[in-house]
């Protein structure tokens, strides 16, 4: 079940790519799980909010980060935004820009 990785701007792209090197490396690894083996890789690698948005969670040396991301009819997997975490909780500015994008990205597929 092979699935394809998108981007919603070069921006997000550029984003996850500018990661410190250990957390580049593990969103290297499960993004390629994720298209191997489909969006949802369970906890701790992955977590649902709801709605048809996810969080795909990266660990490493650096520190922790975040890629919010969705999935479209297709086998399409689009990351929406990543942030890399300095608190417990995910802030809630950052998610609140994925699910803006999430509307959008869901608002443009189904004219």
């Amino acid at each position: 079940m092979i699935h394809s990785i998108h981007y919603y701007s070069e921006s997000v792209q550029a984003q996850i790519l500018s990661l410190p090197k250990t957390l580049q490396a593990r969103y290297a690894a499960l993004s390629l799980r994720m298209v191997n083996t489909g969006p949802n890789l369970g906890e701790p690698h992955t977590k649902a909010f709801g709605e048809g948005l996810f969080e795909l969670r990266l660990k490493g040396v650096e520190g922790i980060a975040r890629v919010f991301y969705c999935t479209l009819i297709g086998r399409r997997i689009v990351m929406l935004h990543s942030f890399v975490k300095k608190t417990d909780k995910t802030p809630l500015a950052e998610r609140r820009i994925a699910e803006a994008r999430l509307k959008e990205i869901k608002h443009a597929h189904t004219r």
